[in-house]
């Protein structure tokens, strides 16, 4: 279809963007809420795409058009003087470089249940959160946790025992 496209197949392209709006979509809606906005920087990615075929490589087409999709959104919210969260933009294009799918409504809903992780986490007492976020998060061992932190082992055993638990009452309480 690409080829088609270079060739000045009008209909190829229109197929392409058929093919890619939803993902192309779901990649803006992971960084910006407003629909009017959503579908003017859709059309500013696909007249990217356009612009930029000739210089494609014929190296994963989804990627690619993902990593404008990104490039595009982010412009677009700098230019708002909008912050963008650097874990988002990271996150959404290292997605994007391995090929995983970026559907849409798995996307939202995924977004939706990080930040109802973070808001819990961050209403744990501190002692709770610190192991939480170590353990999960940056991968710490229950040794690196004890050196770092000073503690013993079975504290920090201890510690994201109730941890958890605290994480799973007040995570059954706000999904109810």
């Amino acid at each position: 279809m690409v080829q088609r496209c270079l060739g000045g197949d009008k209909e190829a392209f229109s197929l392409l963007v058929d093919e890619y709006k939803a993902y192309v979509f779901a990649i803006i809606l992971k960084f910006v809420q407003d629909r009017e906005s959503v579908r003017d920087i859709a059309q500013e990615v696909f007249l990217q795409v356009y612009r930029s075929l000739p210089e494609y490589r014929q190296q994963n087409f989804k990627g690619w058009v993902g990593k404008i999709a990104v490039n595009k959104t982010i412009d677009f919210k700098r230019k708002k003087r909008e912050p963008v969260r650097a874990e988002d933009s990271v996150d959404i294009a290292a997605r994007i470089s391995a090929g995983e799918e970026c559907d849409p409504d798995k996307l939202l809903l995924q977004k939706e249940r990080e930040s109802m992780v973070r808001e819990i986490i961050n209403q744990l007492p501190g002692i709770y959160r610190q192991v939480l976020y170590k353990f999960y998060f940056q991968g710490m061992s229950y040794e690196e946790i004890a050196h770092e932190e000073g503690i013993s082992l079975k504290t920090v055993e201890s510690r994201l025992y109730r941890a958890r638990n605290v994480f799973r009452q007040r995570w059954g309480d706000a999904t109810e």
